[in-house]
């Protein structure tokens, strides 16, 4: 277990934002967790449940604990072409993936290099490319904060959607999730439908593509649009792509007749949040220190040595400039602390 003051969590979230917590705390058991529970006092809170800080921006420092799972370990159970893959929430997401991938367990491919830790993957249900890890997970395990008691969520317990579950609502900084099993398939079925995957692989000239094969195009099109953290600090995409009414999509197809768009249902249309923000003249610019990515308008970055509140501001003159020009309202995929 490592308990340190004072820490600074320059290492620990992806858009290099130098800012520093009370207490960091890092358990690599459930038992080490429910230890720690035992052992805060008032004078810890409030506590802050943190991943491999690929989702937050921080713009102050943090006044209370901030927890870390280094919760280890993937278990498979096979049920006939079924596989069950229980894995801790420390484990790194993109590690599970592969690992996935080359035993013959299918269906996270198209969630590849996305970053983050298994215990992230739950809370934000994270997707890409029509798949979401929630068509995946079974069973969320974790220890509750208030408590220190083991309690396991079903699937439908936790109410997902679009970049949603209950983990980012009603049960916010109520538990300490320690392990999650998803269900895979020893059927391989690929989706290939989703933005330019079909293009990548006819440039390839692959027809038929394999799990590894689609594996490495999804990873090779998530390199050619976001730029790596280690030299431009940022979060991956941004903002959510934002669901709008059937009759207002319309109008706005109208008069946007090559705005790109997804169906989500015979009443809501889904529009991509970086199309929105390349219009409204974003993309590759910069407000002071923190700016818009080149290649793709989804992403904020860095430039260097901006501080949390410089791309805090860039979020909000963005939201306010996409309402403004197609009264649509943009929100933060990522957290901001």
């Amino acid at each position: 277990m490592k308990d340190i003051r004072n820490y600074s969590l320059l290492r620990h979230n992806t858009f290099g934002i130098d800012a520093c917590c009370r207490r960091y705390i890092e358990y690599s058991s459930v038992e080490e967790l429910q230890q720690v529970i035992a052992m805060l006092s008032p004078a810890d809170q409030p506590l802050f449940m943190m991943g491999s800080g690929s989702n937050i921006l921080l713009t102050q420092d943090f006044e209370g604990t901030v927890l870390h799972s280094a919760i280890k370990g993937c278990e498979a159970t096979v049920c006939g072409d079924t596989i069950l893959l229980r894995c801790g929430s420390g484990e790194v997401w993109d590690d599970v993936v592969a690992r996935c991938v080359a035993n013959g367990w299918y269906g996270a491919e198209n969630l590849s290099l996305i970053p983050g830790e298994v215990g992230a993957s739950a809370v934000q249900n994270i997707g890409a490319y029509g798949v979401e890890v929630k068509d995946l997970i079974v069973k969320v395990e974790a220890i509750e904060l208030a408590t220190g008691k083991g309690v396991s969520f079903d699937n439908g317990e936790c109410a997902y959607a679009y970049r949603q579950s209950r983990f980012k609502k009603e049960w916010k900084d109520k538990y300490a999730i320690t392990h999650v099993t998803y269900r895979l398939s020893t059927t391989f079925t690929p989706h290939l439908d989703y933005g330019n995957i079909r293009t990548e692989l006819e440039n390839r000239h692959i027809t038929a593509p394999t799990a590894k094969q689609l594996r490495e195009v999804v990873i090779s099109i998530r390199q050619s649009k976001l730029p790596d953290p280690q030299t431009e600090g940022n979060a991956g995409s941004f903002f959510m792509n934002p669901v709008v009414g059937r009759e207002h999509f319309e109008e706005l197809a109208a008069r946007y007749p090559s705005m790109p768009f997804y169906e989500v249902d015979a009443s809501h249309v889904k529009i991509p949040a970086g199309w929105l923000i390349e219009q409204c003249g974003w993309k590759g610019r910069s407000l002071g220190r923190a700016g818009v990515h080149s290649k793709q308008a989804l992403v904020l970055v860095n430039r260097g040595g901006a501080t949390g509140q410089e791309v805090l501001q860039l979020c909000e003159t963005i939201i306010a400039d996409v309402r403004n020009k197609f009264a649509i309202e943009l929100h933060p995929e990522v957290y901001v602390i």
